[in-house]
């Protein structure tokens, strides 16, 4: 898929707004809306979203909801870098295809990087439900 074209609104993220997809959610307000990753690259892989714009990308999204999706971000890193302990923390955006972007949604990846571990290949394992959902316990205790 190129840069330009038209929003899906069937794409999946599109349908986790809207509660039509679970997902195991961190954060939500009005604006933003963070959630594990079920393909993570690494233990902890997040994702965070805008809910109320319709964009496919970076180039897409006004600069406002952009500083709203940030902030969410940089909270979920101090929660997971606080819970977690990562020797470091891959933050990521991908635009178009050809970029590795795989879901046409604007969204911030997440992940903590652990010494001695490479980064998996997205979406090449799907994550253990259970796992997932310790997970996520343990990090809305932190953000609380």
């Amino acid at each position: 898929m190129s840069l330009h074209g038209d929003y899906d609104e069937q794409n999946i993220f599109a349908k986790i707004i809207r509660g039509e997809a679970p997902c195991y959610k961190l954060y939500e307000d009005d604006e933003v809306l963070a959630f594990l990753d079920v393909f993570p690259q690494s233990f902890g892989h997040s994702l965070v979203i805008p809910k109320q714009v319709q964009a496919r990308n970076i180039l897409e999204i006004d600069s406002a909801s952009l500083a709203k999706v940030m902030a969410v971000v940089q909270r979920l890193t101090r929660a997971l870098v606080d819970e977690l302990q990562p020797a470091g923390v891959q933050v990521a955006q991908f635009n178009g295809a050809p970029a590795g972007q795989t879901v046409f949604h604007i969204h911030m990846h997440v992940i903590p990087r652990f010494t001695g571990e490479s980064l998996g290949i997205h979406a090449s394992a799907k994550a253990d439900p259970a796992e997932l959902e310790q997970l996520q316990a343990r990090l809305l205790a932190r953000l609380g």
